[in-house]
């Protein structure tokens, strides 16, 4: 028991407890061939008080008389402390307690009581219970850190364990009998595994935990060990993960895994693994995959997020398959994990994922692909808390302060801690890029890296073996596809079933409007803002013939009525540019099958005009289809000023 060898080391005196002057052994005394040994000490305190009550009560020291009860065979100690000085008028009672914990053997446990009662102390009782409780509170915060402290001090010694008590006469009695009487008991088992909870198991599959922690977890298995067949107890990786997610509150880590559990019951979560069928659209579109792992030995998945046709995906194989689709991935990373850490040999219980964003554009916020991730994210996060590491958001567009702003709302506050993000073309080489996180030749090609993870065409289903093959390193190619448009010939309907029966038709017709323009034609769209330090964002895809592109601001009154289609409101005589409207965004050309994506933030209240123009050299005329939004200064947390375009090639044509 080294706790109980650190703790003698405090003795007479130690630096961390400067108020003990000295402790004298009064009695020591032994018992039950040395099982039992009863220790006495008056021990020397310096009053810590102020100057004149020091002069009332007329003393600088004071003594207490500690007894400790220490019992080898129940591997328990036990220490009283009473005041000696002033017992007749101020009663001090503390207990302590040291004991091996019931679970786990390898474990010390900790409780600490006391009382205080002031009869009559000079007149002055109520400045002295003060006093007591607040140095009360000193003396148990600083027990923990005065038996850490001989602990390693013990460590540095080369004392790292201390045999147990054995009866002398317990092992001559055993070793004339037979042998298995001399076979110690078994530690508790784990899990289904028959791993066992011991110091080696939690440092090799747990990582480090305070005491504190240990216990805890100890406690919640409790209260779900008696698992059944169909409906196994959860190991230990998974209570720590629950109990992480509540802060270690063991109440509220019960109640969030016992939902979780009947939600892994009713969806039969634990046979997706060996039933989940891929749709072959996800095979052919779906850009995403796991890729070796990165530098702290996480399961890397990659998401190309930016080149994913999210509508063509919902639409063709509906929001439950998504769902189920990650959930499947879920299950994939938690076996990774357990996977990386019996390769590397240390804990490896959260996965690392990265996401490329090349090519992202206001249209992925898509109402129904919005309501389909907003679900995924509530699902994942109530039934795979802590599994996510770390999120490598790279090639982030100029749009993406705005959807971030939007979707962050709705992940939990420690997940998005875990959010690094690389805004520019080059996140490999950047300073702290992405090489701080991820081997080099790991890094996929498509980010300037040697690794090709990505697959041109059509695969067939992959086994679950060689998910892991890549995922160890023992191939050059993980199976990530580049995704792009889905074929309208696949969807299932044109149309989005929402709950309860009702239907909403071609719902990007909802969020996105259409332009046709004839050469020379304008279509202006007036914004008027009374909420300084907002952001417009607008969102278009041209997708017959050139476009031109502009914003304006004006502080002036604007009447639009009496304007014809080819000419601006700012053609009128009342109007001058640079005198009382500017432009704001300078003009863009856009050209047929291009997205443009772009925000302002809108400092000062007046008109903002988005316009756009066929140019009159055009031979037909230009057809285009926009959306605009603005984020109140309220709900926008990010800080842009004249963000400029930016484009992407995805077209809103085929969809």
């Amino acid at each position: 028991m080294p706790i109980i060898k650190a703790y003698e080391r405090r003795f007479p005196t130690c630096p961390q407890m400067p108020i003990v002057l000295d402790c004298e052994i009064i009695e020591d005394n032994v018992f039950d061939n040395g099982a039992r040994r009863d220790t006495k000490r008056r021990c020397k305190i310096a009053v810590e008080a102020p100057y004149l009550i020091k002069k009332i009560i007329g003393v600088d020291v004071v003594f207490f008389i500690q007894q400790n009860f220490l019992d080898m065979k129940t591997r328990t100690l036990n220490i009283e402390a009473t005041n000696e000085s002033f017992a007749t008028r101020v009663e001090i009672f503390e207990k302590c307690r040291y004991y091996a914990h019931p679970e786990n053997p390898d474990w010390t446990c900790f409780d600490q009581t006391a009382t205080l009662d002031i009869k009559n102390f000079f007149g002055i009782e109520h400045s002295m219970e003060k006093m007591g409780m607040k140095q009360y509170t000193q003396t148990t915060l600083k027990g923990k850190e005065i038996i850490e402290f001989f602990v390693n001090e013990l460590k540095q010694e080369g004392i790292t364990h201390v045999d147990r008590w054995v009866d002398d006469a317990t092992v001559t009695s055993t070793t004339a009998g037979t042998a298995t009487n001399t076979t110690p008991p078994e530690k508790p088992p784990l899990c289904r595994d028959n791993s066992i909870l011991d110091a080696d198991y939690i440092a090799k599959y747990l990582g480090q935990l305070t005491p504190l922690q240990e216990s805890k977890l100890v406690q919640l298995r409790k209260r779900f060990e008696h698992g059944t067949s169909e409906h196994p107890e959860p190991d230990y990786q998974t209570l720590l993960r629950f109990l992480r997610a509540r802060d270690f509150s063991i109440d509220k880590a019960t109640g969030m895994l016992q939902e979780s559990l009947q939600w892994r019951k009713e969806q039969r979560i634990d046979s997706i693994l060996g039933e989940y069928k891929t749709p072959v659209v996800v095979e052919k579109y779906f850009p995403g995959g796991w890729h070796h792992h990165d530098k702290d030995g996480r399961p890397l998945y990659i998401l190309r997020l930016g080149t994913m046709d999210v509508k063509g995906l919902l639409k063709s194989v509906g929001e439950d398959e998504l769902l189920k689709l990650t959930l499947h991935i879920c299950e994939e990373g938690l076996r990774l994990m357990k996977d990386a850490t019996k390769l590397f040999g240390k804990p490896v219980w959260n996965w690392c994922l990265l996401v490329d964003l090349d090519g992202l554009s206001m249209r992925h916020l898509w109402r129904p692909g919005v309501k389909a991730l907003l679900r995924i994210i509530e699902t994942v996060e109530k039934n795979y808390p802590e599994t996510m590491g770390r999120v490598l958001i790279v090639r982030a567009p100029r749009v993406f302060p705005v959807l971030w702003t939007i979707v962050s709302t709705f992940i939990d506050e420690n997940t998005r801690s875990k959010f690094l993000f690389f805004g520019g073309p080059d996140c490999m080489h950047a300073e702290d890029g992405i090489e701080q996180y991820i081997d080099t030749d790991k890094i996929p090609s498509f980010l300037g890296g040697s690794c090709n993870p990505s697959i041109p065409t059509v695969v067939e289903t992959i086994p679950a073996k060689l998910y892991t093959r890549c995922f160890l390193g023992a191939c050059h190619c993980t199976l990530i596809h580049e995704g792009g448009l889905v074929p309208k010939h696949l969807y299932k309907s044109e149309s989005i079933e929402e709950t309860n029966g009702a239907i909403q038709a071609h719902d990007h017709h909802g969020l996105y409007k259409a332009v046709d323009l004839k050469p020379g034609q304008l279509f202006e769209l007036l914004i008027r803002n009374t909420d300084p330090k907002s952001v417009l964002t607008w969102d278009f895809e041209v997708l017959k013939n050139d476009t031109l592109f502009a914003v304006f601001h004006t502080e002036k009154e604007i009447e639009q009525s009496g304007n014809d289609d080819f000419s601006s409101v700012f053609d009128g005589p009342d109007f001058k540019e640079g005198t009382n409207y500017k432009k704001i965004e300078q003009s863009v050309k856009c050209r047929p099958k291009e997205g443009v994506q772009g925000s302002h933030e809108m400092a000062s209240t007046g008109t903002y005009v988005l316009q756009w123009m066929c140019p009159p050299s055009c031979d037909g005329p230009a057809q285009l289809m926009y959306f605009h939004e603005i984020l109140s200064s309220a709900n926008y947390k990010g800080s842009m000023t004249s963000l400029q375009s930016g484009f992407s090639s995805n077209s809103l044509q085929s969809r």
